[in-house]
């Protein structure tokens, strides 16, 4: 049964773009053991343009911390919003990110006559709609949504390691990294991992498995 949260939609080219505002959306933390995924939305400011705009993994840490100011300086309007470790376990990540998309368009100030959602799926939007493949590269609302998304995270990965160093989150970001998972065999899983995960679930499952920290 499909969710109702997102959908699938084909990949044709839209010949025709309603009248009114454009927002970019992308997520940020699909792939992550531990915390929430982020979405931000966004709709640029036309007459403040922003050089520099790219897909955010092609970015140094240092450039997207600026370009996340300068868009929140300029844009017209934007939001950033998450969907928790708790709400990925209990919906799948799929659907959770999904979930954050669609807080992050409501929570605009201005309402987007059309939505372009970075990738393949498009969450359900009372507007209209366009999933774009490798978006966060080829337009500059989703490449802004995606520098908000990464940087509020990898923000938020700094609060996750202040109150648990002895995982790492600081440095690996929640991913699966070797360092990660000793942690995990040496600890348990913290209360931001996500136990729907495999290498997570593993580790709850064990009957002899370290305590939760």
């Amino acid at each position: 049964m499909q969710s109702p949260s997102c959908s699938m939609p084909e990949q044709v080219a839209l010949d025709w773009t309603p009248a009114g505002l454009i927002a970019g959306v992308d997520e940020a933390g699909r792939g992550p053991l531990a915390g929430p995924v982020f979405a931000a939305a966004v709709i640029l400011d036309d007459l403040q343009p922003i050089q520099g705009l790219a897909d955010s993994k092609a970015l140094s840490a240092g450039r997207r911390a600026r370009l996340y100011d300068e868009i929140r300086a300029k844009a017209l309007c934007c939001c950033i919003a998450q969907a928790t470790t708790e709400e990925i376990d209990r919906l799948n990540i799929l659907r959770a990110t999904m979930l954050a998309m669609q807080r992050a368009v409501h929570g605009l100030r201005l309402k987007p006559a059309l939505v372009q959602v970075d990738g393949n799926r498009l969450p359900v939007l009372p507007m209209a709609a366009e999933a774009i493949v490798k978006g966060d590269a080829r337009v500059p609302a989703i490449s802004a949504a995606s520098i908000l998304a990464k940087v509020s995270r990898d923000l938020f990965c700094e609060e996750m390691h202040r109150s648990h160093p002895q995982y790492g989150f600081a440095t690996h970001k929640g991913y699966g990294t070797a360092e990660h998972l000793e942690a995990l065999r040496a600890h348990g899983p913290s209360p931001w991992h996500r136990r729907s995960f495999a290498p997570v679930r593993a580790l709850v499952a064990e009957p002899s498995g370290a305590a939760s920290a």
